[in-house]
């Protein structure tokens, strides 16, 4: 069903970063969008949803299930967390993969990296899509992963969102490890350019260095 079916035609990967406050994303309503975790919360007040919606926190789909099955879009979430939400016509589920590279078939195993960002951009890949275009991931954090092996909950830190109501008191999550999303990230740029495609990161004062930036004002006539 996806399989190339965007062949050529450019999207855009929206992450949770604080510089979604800095960004104007009503510029995005008639494009291609991938949301990911809480960014729905803003659909409201955006008057539009994004076009497919991916979440892999199991924290955040357990605490927020009911938000998520409520989600218009199409939604790509995890089969292990399939007892957590509703299954319904535009509920993908896919395994994840152990095996560190990037995949290029979505029926298969995805690798993760640690990041939601990395798996939507193997979606993107799948999918045709060029350019894959970053907004709003802004690769810092409050709270990191000390090691591969801390995978403590902790308190939920807004300050790292792009609202102050993401999260609530009480939430908890796994602290991201930026060294891994980073290595999925040189995976992603690898494959893309070798098939003569591009991920350009247009977040503001993004901190992520792995891709070409690009002005994201400049992107709209």
């Amino acid at each position: 069903k996806y399989k190339n079916k965007y062949q050529s035609k450019r999207c855009f990967i929206i992450g949770n970063g604080p510089s979604l406050k800095e960004t104007n994303l009503n510029l995005l309503k008639n494009e291609y969008t991938f949301g990911t975790n809480r960014i729905y919360i803003l659909f409201d007040k955006l008057g539009f949803s994004t076009t497919f919606f991916v979440v892999i926190d199991t924290q955040i789909i357990r605490q927020y299930s009911d938000d998520i099955n409520s989600i218009k879009a199409n939604k790509f979430i995890m089969w292990k967390n399939r007892h957590d939400v509703r299954f319904d016509s535009k509920t993908i589920f896919f395994e994840q993969d152990l095996d560190i590279s990037f995949k290029s078939d979505i029926k298969k195993r995805l690798y993760t990296s640690g990041s939601v960002t990395f798996i939507a951009i193997q979606l993107a890949y799948y999918m045709g899509f060029d350019p894959v275009i970053l907004v709003g991931v802004d690769h810092s954090y409050k709270t990191v992963r000390k090691s591969k092996d801390d995978v403590k909950l902790f308190a939920y830190d807004n300050k790292s969102q792009f609202s102050l109501d993401s999260y609530k008191k009480g939430d908890v999550w796994v602290p991201p490890d930026p060294q891994k999303q980073e290595l999925g990230y040189r995976m992603a740029r690898f494959a893309y350019e070798s098939t003569g495609r591009e991920i350009l990161d247009a977040t503001i004062e993004g901190k992520l260095k792995i891709f070409p930036k690009v002005n994201y004002n400049s992107l709209f006539s």
